[in-house]
């Protein structure tokens, strides 16, 4: 099959594609810029590149799950984004179910 890393490519993508945005959620509880999020994240292991980040912070804010304001930061205006009341929301509902279905795959793989 030839075809088969791009299939694997895309399935691995779209589970990171969930854990990115619950990460980007926790991670702001706290405001960040753009750089320093992807720094924070980083450091903890996650790498996420520019054009995933803003574009996922600008549907996040659409979707009234962040706010964002503009802000002097070493000599740079910088856009600082934050969790809001309906991201808390939906962060609960979330990793509810992160921790819901980590259960059920840590169950499946310690049964086969």
């Amino acid at each position: 099959m030839t075809d088969a890393p791009e299939k694997l490519d895309r399935l691995v993508m779209e589970v990171r594609r969930g854990a990115l945005t619950l990460a980007v959620l926790l991670a702001l509880r706290e405001p960040h810029y753009g750089y320093s999020l992807r720094k924070k994240l980083a450091m903890r292991g996650l790498d996420i590149d520019e054009g995933t980040l803003y574009p996922l912070l600008r549907r996040l804010e659409e979707q009234g799950l962040l706010n964002s304001h503009w802000q002097q930061e070493e000599g740079r205006k910088r856009r600082f984004y934050r969790i809001d009341r309906g991201g808390e929301i939906a962060l609960a509902a979330m990793r509810s179910e992160w921790s819901g279905l980590n259960g059920v795959i840590d169950q499946l793989a310690e049964s086969n």
